[in-house]
């Protein structure tokens, strides 16, 4: 017979994995499956990853509903069906090199990497790179790479990727950045300033394919010469 004492430890080591099952489920069927995401990989990996470890504690609550919310700096991590939305569009596989434009909190890094991926994730606020930073080693993920600064020009020196993810709406298509894909590489981000297109981009044998996926409001993706580039938040890819 447990003690109150001994059931309170056991709730308390619960993993956030374990936490909120029901929550996702009802978060990638009703806000994700029925809006047309169907890649499985990609509903699995939301079904995984907690999100409510990615926000504040006076955000837990609300997590799961079907809305961005704030995590410091004027950014917000992403509604749960734009998230699904755009990775699978990028349509991570085990083993693809992904590059992140704007990590965040670190949960889109997350279900990138749920889904196999090797992820390189640049985010420009280097308080939040500390934080999914922090967010990704809680929760025991590995085969990421976090760079605090500027990441509107990508990681040219990390190319060619699979995949480029960007959390963050250009004027334009960045031509740094196609040019960074890898044969066969897709890359998805926000075009335009009122309104924005959510675009995916193809680099195929006949050039870049574009396709557009609907109108999202993103903030704007932003750039600052130098990076801020902490070595304690850029570990060296090997």
């Amino acid at each position: 017979m447990s003690t109150d004492a001994e059931g309170d430890a056991g709730e308390a080591a619960r993993s956030p994995f374990e936490e909120r099952v029901q929550a996702r489920e009802v978060m990638v069927r009703d806000q994700i499956e029925r809006r047309g995401v169907q890649d499985p990989v990609v509903l699995q990996a939301m079904r995984r990853v907690p999100r409510h470890a990615f926000v504040s504690a006076d955000q837990e609550s609300r997590a799961y509903a079907d809305h961005p919310l704030p995590i410091g700096r004027s950014q917000t991590i992403s509604q749960p069906y734009i998230v699904g939305l755009m990775t699978e569009a990028v349509r991570p596989r085990p083993g693809d090199r992904i590059l992140e434009i704007g990590a965040g909190c670190g949960y889109q890094t997350a279900v990138l990497l749920e889904c196999g991926a090797v992820v390189y994730a640049i985010e420009l606020e280097p308080e939040l790179a500390a934080l999914a930073r922090r967010n990704l080693d809680a929760l025991g993920y590995d085969k990421v790479y976090i760079r605090a600064g500027d990441g509107s020009g990508g990681w040219p020196e990390e190319a060619p990727f699979d995949g480029i993810f960007a959390a963050a709406a250009a004027p334009r298509l960045p031509e740094g950045l196609t040019d960074q894909l890898a044969p066969g590489g897709r890359m998805v981000l926000p075009i335009g300033t009122e309104p924005q297109t959510l675009t995916r981009f193809e680099r195929t044998p006949d050039g870049i394919v574009s396709h557009d996926l609907g109108a999202v409001r993103f903030v704007p993706l932003r750039a600052t010469r130098p990076p801020e580039n902490p070595p304690d938040e850029e570990p060296s890819p090997p």
